[in-house]
């Protein structure tokens, strides 16, 4: 750094304390017009160089269904950290951000405000009514996410906004569905999923939450005849069962394989076959499982393995619809009790234990899942495609971590993710809901037309399903670069360099962009995924509105600034792990804002007539030299995600190093009488504030550019577009 030299006076405003909520909106503005959140921009004014290596992040969507929270915030602070980071040190940054419109999520919390304050139905408003309701709360929910993405400092390019059902986005899904479709990877039919019987739809696995209660297991035989006792939580579905399955080593149940029995159970007849299935626990209960084909996922695929039938006996409506007036009809919380009395009247119960169970629940209503057979689209995830090798898309998903080299941090989750993929069943594609990407299928007597534009005779009727968000989200990394048109974008920052989301959605989402990556692009989304936790509350507890313990990370920015809010999420926290913040944490970082101010007050009213071109003492040097093998130590940390690592290093630095110690012995030094101290120490200090703000610029953005923007001496317009210090 060589800037001519030059004398000022101490800017007024570093005679006060660091105002955030004065400085950090307008320093906001001047980013987000001077036009250096986009790359290309950046290259045009001289700032990047055209051939330099690109780093890209594509921004996993907030749902626009309500505000951000504090998992977003972190989400937000750590990304924006690592695209700061690489813009600095000169590569070609794009950071695209967007929002996913969270089919069931959107819907269900539209139809919830609808039916509390007009009493109405979506079915009483029609379906184009109701969509233009949901587009409408959309619209407005996503621009208070932007204005809130913003107010946490994302430098994030905005002019390639993009929104998971815009028309782009619609393309890509339309291609994509086109394209497995005709591979024979998307197929109709019957098969068991997830039906949330008050939302009347099909919902994904991680739309289930699974509630802790209490919960009775029933032992009892099907007749005084059957010579095996089963146990079950729920007895309502037995009478749809049609076998009941041992383990093939239990020698207890051998004699009995093979042999079939008939039953009047509750009025309901029943045939019950004796198997022998390597799936069934031996130890687990009495080690005899009744087999219920329609309304068990596990027990669907036993009937795979042993051609068994597969009567339904609950509706869509959690109802039961076989048996007498005591069954039919009646709800399966009332036919429980119905068939317990029976079983206690017929002397057959033998045992009746209280238990913990975990209740599979629908996120968005509330409702008891019940898994139903039905008329569904589906992607085999089995299925050999020819123009892949013959590998299946299990199989290229597995490829990706395995020999295409993803990187995912902490490494511990790789296990997790092969795990699932080797647990993965054929994926549920469908929805019954309105909002969404209709599926791109139209019917017109037996025939069925599938293609991305509709066909031109009226006679053809399209599918009323809309598709799976993950569908549509699974194309993100390249469905926002232009896919499938073959653009500039797609060619230069695709794949993306990270992957930074919640390591709760490894299994649905992150999974599902491998996936669909491998199998339209044949490469990979990313070259790194990067897990954060969960914000926690400073006792350990989930944050949540029903505990009282939630923080809204824009009351946080109001109150603290955002670069504190930002700090108290970064430090302490480690890739894959859970994080504790409390305001007495966030308080703290507002405290160090002040004091990097109060720092740089003193430095510049000591360095008015500094010599940037002064040789440092030997004293100087050595400190000088220490202050750069700090920053690569922090360097070395953030290149290997340790953020929470390298935020606190930086922290003790300019605190306990500059602050306390170099400061301090700095007083004596710069009313020296000999010219060579003075200068040497002014120039020392003037350095050490310029280098640690760069330094901390990507972890608290605003303070550091609120004074990069009072230094008398300064080669960049920017401390965002100036240069990581060399080493």
């Amino acid at each position: 750094m060589n800037p001519e030299n030059g004398s000022i006076n101490v800017p007024e405003k570093l005679l006060k304390p660091y105002d955030p909520q004065n400085e950090e909106k307008a320093i906001y503005n001047i980013w987000e017009s001077s036009g250096y959140f986009n790359p290309e921009k950046m290259i045009s004014d001289g700032y990047t160089n055209k051939d330099a290596k690109p780093y890209t992040i594509i921004m996993p969507p907030p749902n626009v269904t309500g505000v951000l929270h504090m998992g977003h915030a972190l989400m937000l602070t750590v990304q924006d950290i690592l695209i700061r980071y690489k813009r600095m040190q000169g590569f070609r940054t794009l950071w695209l951000p967007g929002t996913d419109h969270a089919a069931i999520a959107t819907q269900s919390t539209v139809e919830k405000k609808i039916m509390k304050e007009e009493k109405l139905s979506r079915h009483d408003l029609g379906r184009e009514e109701m969509l233009k309701r949901i587009e409408e709360f959309a619209k407005n929910s996503h621009d208070t996410i932007a204005s809130q993405i913003r107010i946490m400092g994302s430098s994030c390019d905005w002019s390639r906004e993009a929104f998971t059902l815009d028309e782009q986005r619609t393309l890509a899904v339309r291609t994509a569905f086109k394209a497995m479709y005709e591979d024979g990877l998307i197929y109709r039919g019957h098969r068991i999923v997830n039906w949330d019987p008050k939302g009347q739809t099909t919902i994904s696995d991680d739309e289930i939450v699974h509630e802790a209660r209490k919960a009775k297991m029933y032992t009892f035989k099907y007749s005084k005849e059957f010579p095996i006792a089963i146990s079950t939580t729920r007895p309502e579905t037995k009478v749809g069962d049609v076998a009941v399955a041992v383990h093939p080593s239990d020698e207890r149940y051998k004699a009995y394989v093979g042999k079939e029995y008939d039953a009047d159970f509750c009025g309901v007849k029943i045939h019950i076959k004796v198997i022998a299935d390597e799936a069934v626990e031996k130890d687990f209960g009495t080690g005899a499982l009744g087999v219920t084909p329609a309304h068990s996922m596990v027990d669907w695929e036993m009937a795979d393995r042993h051609d068994l039938p597969r009567p339904q006996v609950i509706n869509e409506y959690a109802k039961m619809m076989v048996g007498d007036e005591n069954l039919m009809g009646k709800k399966v919380t009332e036919a429980r009790e119905t068939i317990v009395s029976w079983l206690e009247d017929q002397s057959l119960m033998e045992s009746e234990q209280e238990i913990d169970q975990n209740v599979s629940t629908a996120e968005r209503t509330g409702g008891i899942i019940e898994p139903l057979p039905k008329l569904q689209w589906f992607i085999n995830v089995n299925k050999p495609i020819p123009n892949h090798d013959n590998k299946t898309l299990k199989e290229l998903m597995r490829d990706a971590v395995e020999k295409d080299g993803i990187k995912i941090v902490p490494e511990y989750f790789q296990k997790v993710y092969t795990h699932w993929i080797d647990n993965l069943h054929d994926w549920c594609i469908s929805r019954q809901i309105w909002y969404g990407h209709r599926i791109p299928v139209w019917y017109k007597e037996n025939e069925i037309y599938c293609d991305i534009e509709a066909p031109k005779d009226d006679a053809w009727k399209q599918d009323e399903d809309t598709l799976d968000t993950w569908f549509s989200s699974g194309l993100w990394t390249f469905s926002t670069l232009g896919w499938p048109n073959q653009t500039e974008d797609l060619k230069i920052y695709h794949p993306t360099s990270v992957l930074e989301t919640g390591y709760d959605i490894l299994p649905f989402w992150v999974s599902r962009m491998i996936m669909m990556t491998k199998y339209n692009l044949n490469t990979i989304p990313f070259e790194t995924v990067y897990f954060h936790g969960l914000v926690r509350d400073i006792k350990g507890q989930k944050m949540s509105k029903s505990l009282g313990n939630a923080m809204d990370p824009l009351d946080v920015a109001q109150k603290y600034g955002a670069d504190a809010g930002r700090m108290a999420l970064v430090v302490g926290t480690a890739p894959g792990t859970d994080s504790k913040v409390s305001e007495e944490k966030i308080k703290g970082y507002k405290l160090f804002a002040n004091k990097i101010w109060n720092i740089t007050r003193f430095v510049l009213s000591n360095t008015e007539d500094v010599d940037l071109s002064f040789s440092l003492t030997e004293q100087d040097e050595s400190i000088y030299k220490a202050w750069k093998e700090e920053i690569n130590k922090i360097q070395e940390d953030i290149d290997g995600y340790a953020l929470h690592i390298a935020s606190e290093k930086i922290y003790h630095y300019i605190w306990d190093t500059f602050a306390s110690t170099i400061l301090e012995e700095s007083k004596p030094l710069l009313s020296s009488e000999d010219e060579q101290i003075k200068k040497s120490r002014q120039k020392l200090l003037y350095t050490l504030l310029v280098e640690s703000i760069t330094v901390l610029h990507p972890f608290m953005p605003f303070v550091t550019e609120s004074i990069w923007q009072l230094l008398p001496h300064k080669e960049k317009p920017l401390l965002m577009i100036s240069k990581w210090p060399s080493l």
